[in-house]
């Protein structure tokens, strides 16, 4: 099951707790909310529990949507996003890894958008990621 390494709905993670969650991809999180908040500095941190089923997830939003949602797993983590029909056009028509694009265009649309969620192991995940922060602040 593929759920937050976080299900103690008492205890909301800390630096310290994530970190060694994360261990060696802690520095990639950290370089992520960095970026959003270069990018859009009103940005709100918020740590989420939606339930045992999903675990501590946390979230950077604007005031009206969630920028990206960091879900922490054992060892990395996986950063979400959710497209509307805009976005996700100027993603297929982008450099972005074919790989994403496969995955948006089989995700269903719902009324918010596409969903999406990517692992993030090493430097390599992270670099799409970070266009994908781009084209979710452009609309």
């Amino acid at each position: 099951m593929d759920i937050s390494i976080f299900t103690d709905k008492k205890t909301k993670p800390d630096e310290a707790s994530l970190k060694a969650a994360l261990g060696r991809t802690f520095r990639l999180w950290v370089e992520l909310e960095n970026y959003v908040l270069s990018k859009y500095p009103a940005a709100v941190k918020e740590w989420n529990f939606p339930g045992e089923k999903y675990g501590w997830s946390y979230k950077l939003k604007d005031k009206k949507r969630t920028i990206v949602y960091l879900l922490p797993r054992g060892g990395f983590f996986k950063a979400a996003f959710v497209f509307g029909e805009k976005a996700f056009v100027d993603i297929i028509e982008s450099g972005i890894g074919r790989k994403i694009k496969e995955e948006l265009k089989a995700a269903c649309p719902y009324a918010e958008g596409r969903g999406i969620r990517i692992d993030i192991k090493n430097p390599a995940d992270l670099k799409d990621t970070l266009k994908l922060v781009d084209i979710k602040l452009s609309k």
